[in-house]
């Protein structure tokens, strides 16, 4: 409006409508995931999951496997932010309980959630991308294939220098 001159002061209440509406969309998002995070937290579900995990608690590395696999599948389903602000509650305490390094699991976490994002066949990212390229899916997928396998294998060599470093350690 000052400075380049692009914006008229008719067009302000637009943009600014705009602004609130998506705005207005992403925190309604933000706190459904709450109130989901904290209806999993109170239904005791991070318990129930350490249980169901507790024969693989000797092996962090098979545990950092499986933990993986499922936020694999349920970042190809859910969004990135619903997905980190309903599954950090529900690990959290299982990662404490097997030792776990929180921090390098949250890098593990959020690459592994960035892939499900594009995995097909529910990816919300290859669904927008089709539609914003009008392109099939098919098509898409074939450009994006190589670099699937080449995030996945870096999140493999991730995990595997995760295990040698606690090897070390």
């Amino acid at each position: 409006l000052v400075v380049y001159r692009e914006i008229k002061p008719r067009q302000l209440f637009h943009l600014f409508y705009r602004a609130a509406e998506t705005t207005a969309v992403i925190m309604f998002l933000v706190s459904a995931a709450g109130v989901s995070a904290w209806l999993i937290t109170t239904a005791n579900i991070p318990q129930q999951l350490a249980e169901l995990v507790q024969p693989l608690m000797g092996n962090k590395m098979l545990l950092t496997f499986v933990l993986m696999i499922m936020v694999l599948v349920i970042g190809s389903a859910l969004d990135f932010t619903p997905t980190v602000l309903i599954m950090t509650p529900v690990l959290m305490p299982v990662l404490k309980q097997a030792g776990i390094d929180p921090v390098y699991f949250g890098v593990l976490f959020i690459m592994n959630n960035a892939i499900g994002l594009i995995t097909p066949p529910v990816g919300i990212v290859l669904n927008v991308m089709c539609g914003v390229a009008k392109i099939s899916m098919k098509d898409l997928m074939q450009g994006l294939w190589p670099f699937l396998w080449a995030e996945l294998f870096v999140l493999l060599l991730l995990g595997l220098a995760w295990s040698a470093l606690y090897a070390a350690a």
